[in-house]
């Protein structure tokens, strides 16, 4: 008989005892109003489009399954509505954009950005229609060319989260842009704690015969190492941390953080190939991962341009944009079939995992503990809500940005002969991100001075020895 539970056992030839599909994790995977997962993330702030795709015309949008309009009025204002009109259900995608609001096209009514019904034309002078009745909007912003909206609860909404790599080092700038994917939210934001898969899939993992280009462009230089790996939760379970440690010749340790906080964002080190010769770096790329629906995401992000985590300047403003992103050819859709499979990249590994990710088919490895730790503490989260508990975070309630773990380091530690170099990478995995956790006790005008201080201190340092 075939097996429910898609557990593959070692049978050869054994495909018909497998041919039965589980359902997916619904509790982690189905986003739309009145899911676990989906009202636990109406509780944060949400990108939900580019501001260059505001002009004179609406723009239709579909966030956590709902059907929505954004536009900008010509005061300025930001408007994120649902779609369709309050009056007879026209599409506001078909408005007539005003001073202040937005008209549909139907019969004239106007809505204001918070869905003020301000006027009724082909209704009799005195109408009391707009003391009863309002479009469904939500609050919403633009910042460094991404546009936020808040669907949860109005009487909840939190400060929008200000991290100090959104304005460090000085002279940071954030480009916006955006990458589609036509899966489920989840596969794609755990794939950052699966950095093992950087080893494989961005070096040179391509058909023999294809170009030095091509190769190049679905490659990381640098990342071929198998890294030592540790991961632990961040800021009370609300996020979740990588370090990876890599030997740099026969003096030298990269160490290398990167941080996902929840719901949905991550924080990236530097892109590009001098992350493993500069001495410290920053964040690189802000992302975060907006589900449309249950079985398709967009990427909303930041690139971080700065001297310090490109101080070549091998990165292209230019190329960063509506889906589209300068860092590693295989993040978007936009080759072919034939050039996906000769070259993949994280687009064709993450759609071809079905639409929606099958979790009860997967035989994990050692290697994939920070995964399985993501999809932990998200539930936690979501139960948490669900059981009608806070899911606030208390590093929102001052007015100091926020500490940022993500980051690039290369500090001069020779090898050990009196012990396995293995254990030696993973005791300066757990001090560097200590160091990054510590200094979150500081006020953001101490805490990059502090962190290098220490960073700096782990140099030529005699490391605990065992044995």
């Amino acid at each position: 008989m075939s097996r429910a539970d898609g557990k593959a056992q070692n049978i050869p030839f054994g495909g018909y005892h497998y041919n039965i599909i589980p359902t997916e994790d619904a509790e982690l995977t189905r986003v739309g109003p009145g899911t676990e997962m989906g009202e636990y993330m109406r509780r944060f702030w949400h990108p939900v489009c580019l501001s260059e795709e505001l002009g004179q015309l609406p723009k239709a949008i579909r966030i956590l399954g709902e059907d929505l309009v954004a536009f900008r009025d010509r005061s300025g204002q930001i408007g994120v509505l649902h779609r369709h009109c309050a009056h007879r259900g026209a599409s506001l995608e078909f408005g007539i954009i005003q001073e202040n609001g937005i008209r549909c096209c139907y019969h004239g009514w106007k809505w204001g950005v918070d869905g003020t019904l301000m006027e009724t034309p082909c209704e009799p002078e005195g109408s009391k229609l707009k003391e009863s009745i309002c479009q469904p909007a939500y609050p919403a912003f633009e910042r460094h060319g991404l546009v936020f909206a808040y669907m949860g609860p109005p009487d909840q909404k939190p400060k929008f989260p200000e991290y100090e790599s959104f304005t460090q080092p000085a002279g940071t700038e954030l480009v916006a842009f955006s990458n589609v994917y036509p899966c489920n939210w989840l596969q794609v934001f755990e794939n950052i704690m699966d950095h093992m898969h950087t080893a494989v899939l961005h070096n040179n993992m391509t058909v023999e015969g294809v170009d030095a280009a091509t190769s190049a462009g679905v490659s990381l230089e640098g990342f071929g190492d198998m890294p030592v790996m540790h991961w632990e939760p961040t800021r009370d379970g609300n996020g979740v941390a990588f370090v990876a440690g890599r030997r740099v010749g026969e003096d030298k340790v990269w160490t290398r953080i990167t941080e996902m906080t929840f719901p949905h964002l991550c924080q990236i080190g530097s892109l590009v190939p001098s992350a493993a010769e500069e001495r410290h770096s920053t964040v690189a790329m802000s992302r975060w991962h907006v589900p449309v629906d249950d079985t398709h995401t967009i990427l909303f992000g930041w690139r971080h341009f700065n001297d310090e985590v490109d101080p070549r300047h091998l990165g292209c403003k230019e190329d960063c944009g509506v889906d589209k992103i300068d860092f590693l050819e295989g993040q978007t859709g936009s080759r072919t079939y034939e050039e996906g499979q000769r070259a993949p990249g994280d687009w064709e590994a993450l759609v071809s995992q079905r639409p929606i990710a099958i979790h009860g088919m997967e035989h994990p490895g050692r290697s994939d503990i920070g995964v399985y730790l993501c999809r932990k503490l998200l539930r936690d989260a979501a139960r948490k809500l669900a059981e009608g508990k806070s899911v606030g975070r208390a590093d929102l309630n001052n007015d100091d940005p926020l500490a940022m773990y993500s980051q690039d380091s290369v500090l001069k530690i020779p090898r050990d002969p009196a012990r396995d170099d293995r254990e030696l990478l993973m005791e300066i995995n757990r001090k560097v991100i200590g160091v990054m956790k510590d200094a979150d006790r500081f006020p953001a005008s101490e805490r990059d001075a502090y962190v290098r201080q220490r960073l700096d201190e782990l140099d030529d340092q005699q490391l605990s020895r065992k044995g």
